[in-house]
């Protein structure tokens, strides 16, 4: 069985200088609620793994516009100038990673591996500072799995053991993002009973969520 704690919780348990896995791609299928505490307690200096940096307003763009990340291992900036303005500032430290290859290596922390083999970015910066490994006439990038400390991801229903269902494009990273964590908080929108979930529906297994919270808080 999984705890049900409040998103306060989740803030105070995720310490500042914290390495987080974030759920969402352009916001869409983002923790709001957990991100919202994350804001408000000022959880600071942390490192994410994201696919996208979303809105200023929207969310992990929140944690950069205030202030609370000191790097990221993300794919897409273009739609958050914040980021890119405290980027070229130097003021936040940021790993360019092919989304594929971001999604493998992160994968591959989840599975156990410590990482992955990728023709994708040789010829470019990518490969710069890695081990080029040629195997069956071909070369390939060594990239290494990436690791979390929490991972927070947003699904639309859980059962009371923690697996979880998701709603439409919402589901895009989430489930990835879910084996990431050494401790996963799953922000819900509706908890229900042991057995009701359609077993072909649960995309994420409860074996990787640790908490549930409950979205748009009261």
């Amino acid at each position: 069985m999984v705890k049900l704690i409040t998103a306060k919780d989740a803030a105070t348990m995720i310490k500042p200088g914290s390495r987080i896995a974030i759920g969402g791609f352009l916001a869409a299928g983002a923790p709001e609620t957990i991100i919202d505490a994350l804001v408000e307690q000022k959880v600071g200096d942390l490192h994410i793994i994201v696919i996208a940096s979303d809105w200023e307003d929207r969310g992990i763009g929140k944690l950069v516009v205030n202030h609370l990340v000191k790097s990221a291992q993300v794919s897409h900036l273009g739609t958050n100038r914040t980021i890119q303005a405290q980027m070229n500032a130097g003021e936040i430290a940021i790993e360019l990673v092919p989304q594929g290859t971001l999604m493998e290596r992160v994968r591959a922390f989840g599975a156990g591996l410590g990482g992955v083999l990728t023709p994708t970015g040789l010829g470019t910066v990518v490969e710069e500072g890695k081990q080029i490994i040629h195997s069956d006439g071909k070369d390939y990038i060594l990239e290494p799995a990436i690791a979390s400390d929490f991972a927070i991801i947003r699904a639309h229903k859980a059962d009371k053991m923690g697996n979880l269902t998701f709603s439409k494009t919402s589901r895009n990273s989430n489930p990835i993002m879910a084996m990431a964590g050494r401790i996963t908080i799953a922000e819900v929108d509706e908890i229900v009973e042991i057995g009701e979930l359609d077993p072909e529906m649960v995309v994420c297994p409860g074996v990787f969520v640790n908490y549930l919270v409950m979205t748009k808080e009261a």
